[in-house]
């Protein structure tokens, strides 16, 4: 079985970890928007209510560029979601379809513990090309990451986020991060996004 399937529930220590780490000031910084040859998309947060409802909260901010305005919890029902989480991107992809239109998402794994060129470039391309389109990307991510004015994120027992836009031409992304933990919303670069995926996917 790919290790994409693997369980990915955001952990307890995730949330601790997150929460406590923010590096330097640039943590007070306003948040460096990328403007470059960029595009964002018209969605609404809602934060998790627990540590294992990621799935099913980055999968609804994403059905909100849609103008559908579902529960966490039907969302969850819909994704098998459990206290051990939601299992991979084949499952928002699945749910994704079935609100947004059949076939419209897809999903990709970087199945490799480090994504390489090629995967970045496919990355970037595929944000693009959904967001384009008027659609959110979700992504299965695990482990680290430090988002463009220096804050770190880390979700050890792996997460969902939502990328709602691109900028500096689809080198740097926008997540809008259902653990909110301080940042709602925050731009990493596309191959920091890439990395965070690997072993994982995303549906697109």
């Amino acid at each position: 079985m790919s290790t994409m399937f693997r369980k990915s529930a955001l952990s307890v220590a995730g949330l601790l970890v997150a929460g406590g780490v923010v590096v330097g000031p640039a943590a007070a910084a306003a948040q460096a928007a990328p403007s470059r040859d960029g595009q964002l998309l018209n969605t609404r947060y809602e934060r998790q209510p627990n540590f294992y409802y990621c799935g099913p909260a980055a999968t609804r901010i994403a059905l909100t560029a849609h103008g559908r305005e579902l529960s966490q919890d039907e969302v969850a029902g819909k994704l098998g979601t459990t206290v051990a989480g939601t299992d991979s991107a084949e499952d928002t992809t699945r749910v994704l379809n079935e609100f947004a239109g059949e076939d419209k998402y897809r999903t990709t794994a970087i199945e490799a513990s480090k994504a390489d060129r090629a995967q970045i470039d496919q990355l970037r391309d595929d944000v693009r090309a959904t967001v384009d389109d008027g659609r959110a990307v979700v992504a299965n991510i695990i482990g680290t990451a430090n988002d463009v004015d220096g804050r770190t994120h880390s979700y050890p027992g792996g997460h969902y986020v939502t990328v709602i836009g691109y900028g500096e031409g689809g080198d740097a992304v926008k997540i809008a991060d259902p653990a909110f933990l301080g940042a709602e919303y925050y731009w990493v670069s596309t191959e920091t996004l890439a990395h965070w995926i690997a072993t994982r996917g995303y549906s697109h």
